[in-house]
């Protein structure tokens, strides 16, 4: 029996969970001189994210190991061919998705993230992990790196990036998103606008809080 992608990548998935999980003082020290109340802020604004993230482009802004699992799950079981995630950062969720897409028999993976450092060092784990045959890095802003060349029809989404621009996101790929495609939003309820968005009556889609600050959504119509 072939051993499962997501198997084999265990020992460097351990490593690079246990480097974000030591880098939390490193990131509490980067907003040290932020109140809770402006972080949020930034957080939601359109325009200060940046300032916010780019304090933070030297730390690994990681999903949990949880939803690392859950994303790897997904992929499998909807037997996706084509994912584009939104916010690469070090490339663990990035890794989670590419084994999935292997281990259904190939695809592709578009995955964009803003900042340059944190792209070149996606990219080399990607390739220590044999998998950057999978994935397309597309390096810069989301809004103009994802408006074109998208496939024709996209299985799995995930939003990890800055939270403000979610719903700008979902714009771009809206109309590649056939019924069952997945979307999940790390963090969502930093995104209310996004939250409306999904959850309201009507919407073509089907949603749901899940574990970890995670909204699982599925296009229905």
């Amino acid at each position: 029996m072939t051993t499962p992608t997501i198997t084999s990548l265990a020992p460097l998935l351990d490593r690079l969970f246990d480097e974000a999980e030591a880098a939390n003082g490193a990131m509490r020290a980067a907003v040290a001189d932020l109140s809770d109340a402006d972080r949020a802020r930034m957080m939601r604004s359109k325009t200060d994210y940046r300032d916010l993230y780019g304090r933070l482009k030297e730390i690994p802004l990681a999903v949990s190991r949880e939803t690392g699992s859950l994303l790897y799950m997904l992929a499998r079981s909807s037997r996706a061919r084509t994912i584009v995630e939104f916010g690469t950062s070090f490339g663990i969720s990035t890794l989670h998705l590419a084994a999935g897409l292997r281990d259904n028999g190939g695809g592709r993976l578009i995955t964009s993230e803003f900042e340059p450092s944190k792209a070149a060092r996606a990219r080399e784990t990607l390739i220590a992990a044999g998998l950057i045959d999978l994935v397309e890095i597309r390096e810069g802003d989301a809004l103009k790196t994802l408006q074109a060349d998208l496939p024709v029809t996209i299985d799995l989404v995930l939003l990890d990036g800055a939270k403000a621009l979610y719903p700008e996101i979902l714009d771009l790929l809206e109309n590649h998103l056939g019924p069952g495609a997945i979307i999940v939003a790390d963090n969502a309820d930093d995104s209310p606008d996004y939250l409306a968005r999904v959850r309201r009556p009507g919407s073509g889609y089907m949603s749901t809080p899940f574990a970890e600050d995670v909204e699982l959504s599925v296009r229905i119509n």
